[in-house]
């Protein structure tokens, strides 16, 4: 937030978010189809699976940890790496 708050960005960067929740067309982007992990934080929005779930159909790795925010690199990088580490230890 300080980033955005010091650059006067915060309008700028939310502009599409707004723009897609008031849009009057339906997307007809197909879900992606690539094999997906999610890590899904403590203090982060909760309810990002049925949204995962209807634009990915190829999940293969679901991780929630108690702790940790959006910006997970910074405040939980440990617990992030690990997660990275073990999703992509599969295709080894």
């Amino acid at each position: 937030m300080m980033i955005y708050w010091l650059t006067n960005t915060a309008e700028s960067s939310s502009r599409l978010y707004y723009e897609n929740g008031h849009s009057a067309e339906e997307s007809s982007q197909a879900p992606n189809t690539a094999v997906t992990g999610l890590a899904v934080f403590g203090d982060d929005f909760k309810s990002i699976r049925p949204f995962a779930e209807r634009d990915n159909t190829n999940i293969v790795h679901w991780s929630e940890f108690e702790s940790g925010t959006h910006f997970a690199a910074m405040d939980q990088p440990q617990l992030l790496a690990e997660d990275i580490r073990s999703f992509f230890g599969r295709f080894r």
